[in-house]
């Protein structure tokens, strides 16, 4: 039995066309990209190179190119891809450009520090001090090896001290809500903006004047310890929220006590995000310099003994050299804010491998 379509009716298309999916890409949109972007640039330079009667300024010109190249980037999208994907690609474009203003100032930074401290870093400076180096002398004299030494120390002595009272703290507030629970969480997010020097001056004010302590890198150790436990505590406490509840009820169910879940369970599960914690905490303390020219003062000799006497740090060699008036000084300042980079991206990339050693662990011992 044969069915024919009623008079009139329009004919069915027997496939239809495929639709691109917002995601993928193709050569075609990279070339459509280059298109859009060098054509609005051409009709930018025309209307303001030949048509204006004025001249504009390198920002203006840039902002007519970005929103003449928005139009013309949607508009070859659309016709090629459907309004959909225009609307995805417009936005992929967005977001990247302001992903990278974002990201332009810090690159810049990092770009110029590398770029100056390189001139004067050797390897003769990590092995030299500054004791028997005049003024006069050469940048490719001297070094910063007893500042090196002076902010192990003085950041180790404050990490000891600060992460487990900070990830305690964190315990405390998110497993056992006790209460001061709330006070505790108040105070401590109130100290994550304390100014740097509030801590210096409470250190030389107590121990140093008061306790007559003496000025040594331990009183800066202790001033450092102050800045970085809020913001470990702060940080911990977010990453506990994140545990799943499931995990301390099943330990729980199995019998085990309140203390031995979250050591067991709830700890090594958050292992990842409490070394960012610790980075964290350890990031906003190793470039401090007002709170150590009250309690460290600094020195140009080594002293490895932060008990006992004055003693340097990175931060404060870079100041003592940044204010002198000779251009070598300058330059070996620039060299101890390298120095001091380098050591921040290794403690960086040392935790990430302790994190994913630990994730990795982790899956391993699943069955």
């Amino acid at each position: 039995m044969t069915v024919t379509a009623p008079a009139g009716a329009r004919p069915r298309s027997r496939v239809a066309a495929p639709r691109r999916r917002p995601g993928a890409w193709r050569l075609s949109d990279s070339i459509e990209l280059a298109a859009a972007a060098s054509s609005s640039y051409v009709l930018t330079w025309l209307i303001f190179g030949r048509l204006m009667p004025f001249t504009v300024q390198p920002a203006g010109f840039a902002i007519c190119w970005y929103a003449l190249f928005l139009g013309a980037y949607w508009g070859v999208a659309r016709d090629s891809s459907g309004p959909v994907v225009a609307r995805d690609r417009i936005m992929a474009v967005l977001i990247s450009t302001g992903a990278g203003l974002a990201l332009a100032p810090l690159l810049l930074v990092i770009g110029y520090v590398v770029y100056r401290g390189l001139s004067s870093l050797r390897p003769g400076f990590l092995l030299e001090t500054m004791q028997l180096t005049g003024p006069l002398q050469p940048a490719t004299e001297g070094g910063g090896m007893h500042s090196i030494l002076g902010t192990i120390e003085q950041v180790g002595i404050a990490a000891l001290i600060s992460v487990p009272l900070g990830i305690l703290t964190a315990v405390y507030l998110n497993e056992v809500k006790g209460p001061i629970a709330a006070p505790a969480r108040l105070v401590a997010s109130a100290m994550t903006a304390l100014p740097s020097v509030v801590a210096g001056l409470f250190v030389y004010a107590l121990l140093i004047v008061r306790l007559r302590w003496g000025f040594s890198g331990f009183a800066g150790s202790l001033a450092l310890a102050i800045l970085m436990l809020p913001t470990v505590t702060i940080a911990a406490e977010q990453v506990l929220r994140i545990v799943p509840g499931s995990l301390r009820e099943a330990a729980l169910a199995l019998g085990g006590p309140e203390w031995r879940a979250v050591a067991l369970v709830v700890l090594p599960t958050a292992r990842t995000g409490l070394i960012t914690a610790v980075i964290l905490g350890t990031a906003r303390i190793i470039g401090e310099t007002a709170p150590m020219m009250l309690t460290a003062v600094g020195t140009k000799i080594l002293n490895p003994n932060p008990f006992g006497g004055i003693q340097d740090d990175l931060p404060l060699f870079v100041y003592h050299q940044i204010r002198a008036p000779q251009d070598t000084s300058v330059d070996r300042a620039w060299a101890g804010s390298l120095v001091l980079l380098i050591l921040v991206l290794l403690l960086f990339l040392l935790a990430r491998a302790g994190g994913q050693g630990g994730r990795r662990s982790g899956k391993g011992t699943r069955r």
